[in-house]
């Protein structure tokens, strides 16, 4: 047995940067941090060969004094902390003062600074092999420029790992992407063997920040994104949020900020896979730049040496914060927030005033009126949405608004549309989900949406138009203001059958059930612990469960929709999700499969003939129901091709 001894600095070091510098791309995160935490405005990213031959970064900080340089580059010496206290709310990127000390000791490193003090600049070298800083005379402005070139020069077995120059510098670049994307204010350039590959100033005003975002994330990401900006608790969420339509094969459009520290972690991800269960295709994946923010004493950032990972005081908390949010700005999506904006040009006026008022009126009445759109002062429809760019000057020819009497028979056909479709549910649902399911869901499928006139000004078409055919008895083909609307007629009333079944189930709550024989179900110690802990949580799903031993469960009741489902394996997920993230979501998803299942069949059926009147009262509907644009499934519900792509098509103006 060897006997116990200390390690040297310079295989202390070794060992540290095995920890935290990886690859060429984990040195200029650690610097770039660095120069952000010092003040720095305008920063230059310069390397060669991926960043294994050279690396030079440049910021106009506020610079490190002479009689620093040395201790900058020794381990555990920082300026960003000082005591216990200052670790539980760190607000810089960097508190840990082991990245320099790291770098230098598997890499030749220069380390030039001045500061406003001083009358010239001053220049540390270190190499990895003595470790001893060389401290001398450089010029320079105020400010700091560090070069870290042959990488792993004295650890071969390391340089061994690094991958191609292409595929080093792609994870370079994606460093150089998270933190122009986390501070806005900053000016990133970046080149790579002397060719520029971004060039960014300083973002300031919104539009400039959409600007820098399109440029990073692809500008048909800012078509396709939401903007949220919500306060509560003592948490901000803002950022963009991409439609459900621009889901991407894998998770490489995702970036999550807390307090400008770009992160990944589970509980962010749950939530914000949960924000979209209702309206992403499967095994897609959603797209977001979000910015979280919050007391720094709520998050603790001392995680791991990387500083991707966090751990929330609060996660419930959190969670629930993320998940609102999300989710109630992808329910307020409306088709009119999806359409390119437009410029009017002596439109066409269809006459939609005269129109009684009292013809509206009854259980059975549709809303006919579009969604809140902006108005100019003459009345034109101007979108407001924030995605989307373009000019249509020329105008097609509008369908001519409904006359009372047309309005009147779209009420009618629309109520024996969901009457007709209502039957084969009742009679296929009831059997397989009890009895109760059809009263508590409110399974009577009748248009009960509160009727509003038309608007009393002359207006243009509604954002999806006016039915114009039916194609194949599939899909709805309508004419707005700026193209075709396609419309797949069963999706889109799958969507609104749905949206209608949950809203009537969460105003009657959940409806439980005891069991005849309670069934016992065995647990780990911890996962009763946990049971035990969240008992009133449970009773609020609907589960009644009592504790009959260190390691066992009895449950005694369960809501009425979930009869027929595995309780056992459906308990176990609940308690799983709510040691992992705080709090679980399995009962309501299974509920809500129910209900899709009920909405999917009780939907119009392909090749069932509908009449102009329905199809029209089924597009107001769609535009005044939540989540819309995707049925029950992820599917689209709807497509626009507008006047400028039609003559593409046809080579038109040309």
């Amino acid at each position: 047995m060897k006997p116990i001894r200390l390690l040297d600095n310079r295989l202390a070091n070794q060992i540290a940067a095995g920890e935290v510098v990886e690859r060429p791309a984990s040195v200029v995160k650690e610097l770039l941090e660095n120069s952000i935490d010092a003040g720095a405005r305008r920063l230059t990213v310069e390397v060669e060969n991926g960043g294994v031959k050279l690396i030079r970064i440049r910021d106009d900080g506020h610079g490190i004094p002479r009689d620093e340089l040395a201790l900058a580059l020794s381990r555990h010496a920082t300026s960003k902390i000082s005591e216990l206290e200052d670790l539980e709310g760190v607000a810089t990127l960097g508190f840990r003062g082991e990245a320099l000390a790291s770098i230098s000791s598997v890499s030749r490193l220069t380390l030039t600074s001045n500061v406003a003090e001083q009358a010239s600049g001053w220049q540390a070298r270190v190499e990895g092999r003595d470790m001893e800083a060389q401290v001398m005379p450089a010029p320079h402005p105020v400010g700091t420029t560090i070069e870290v070139k042959d990488l792993f020069f004295n650890t071969p077995a390391r340089r061994k790992f690094l991958r191609t120059e292409k595929t080093e510098f792609s994870h370079l670049e994606e460093v150089v992407k998270r933190l122009a994307l986390s501070r806005f204010d900053v000016g990133f350039t970046l080149r790579h063997n002397q060719r520029s590959v971004h060039q960014l100033r300083p973002a300031v005003t919104q539009a400039e920040k959409d600007r820098r975002v399109a440029a990073l994330c692809s500008p048909k990401f800012i078509e396709h994104a939401v903007i949220i900006d919500v306060a509560a608790s003592g948490l901000k969420l803002y950022g963009w949020v991409g439609l459900p339509t621009f889901s991407r094969a894998s998770a490489d459009l995702q970036y999550f900020f807390v307090n400008g520290r770009v992160i990944r972690d589970k509980l962010v991800a749950h939530a914000v896979r949960q924000a979209y269960r209702d309206v992403l295709y499967n095994g897609r994946h959603p797209t977001f730049v979000l910015y979280l923010e919050l007391d720094p004493a709520m998050v603790d950032v001392n995680v791991h040496p990387t500083k991707h990972e966090v751990r929330f005081r609060d996660g419930r908390t959190v969670h629930n914060f993320l998940f609102s949010t999300l989710n109630r700005a992808l329910g307020e999506v409306r088709p009119e927030d999806q359409l390119p904006p437009t410029v009017l040009t002596n439109p066409p006026q269809p006459t939609a005033s005269g129109i009684d008022a009292g013809e509206f009126q009854g259980q059975e009445a549709i809303q006919l009126a579009t969604a809140p759109t902006a108005s100019d002062s003459t009345g034109h429809y101007t979108n407001q949405s924030s995605g989307g760019s373009g000019n249509h000057d020329r105008r097609p020819a509008l369908s001519e608004a409904p006359s009372p009497g047309q309005v009147k028979r779209q009420i009618e056909a629309y109520s024996q549309l969901y009457a007709t479709s209502a039957e084969p549910v009742t009679a296929s649902q009831a059997k397989a989900v009890g009895d109760h399911a059809v009263q508590e869901t409110g399974v009577a499928f009748s248009a009960q949406v509160s009727a509003q006139p038309l608007p009393e000004h002359d207006s243009l078409a509604p954002p999806l138009g006016y039915a114009i055919a039916q194609l194949k008895g599939i899909y709805i083909l309508s004419e707005n203001d700026q193209g075709m609307i396609l419309v797949d007629m069963h999706a889109a009333h799958e969507r609104i059958t749905y949206e209608r079944m949950k809203l009537s189930y969460q105003e009657q709550g959940i409806r439980a059930q005891p069991l005849l024989v309670p069934k016992s179900v065995s647990v780990s110690e911890r996962e009763a612990d946990c049971a035990e802990e969240n008992s009133e949580y449970f009773s609020r799903l609907g589960l009644t469960l009592e504790r009959m031993g260190p390691e066992t469960l009895l449950v005694r009741q369960i809501p009425v929709m979930l009869q027929n489902a595995d309780v056992e394996k459906l308990l176990r997920d609940v308690l799983s999700d709510l040691m992992q993230h705080g709090t679980s979501d399995r009962i309501e998803a299974h509920i809500n499969e129910i209900l899709a299942t009920m909405a999917c069949h009780g939907s119009v059926r392909a090749n069932r003939k509908l009449s102009i009147e329905e199809m029209n009262a089924l597009l107001r509907d769609m535009e005044q129901t939540e989540r819309s644009g995707q049925c029950n499934h992820g599917r689209p519900t709807w497509t626009m091709l507008t006047m400028d792509q039609l003559d593409k098509l046809f080579l038109r103006g040309r």
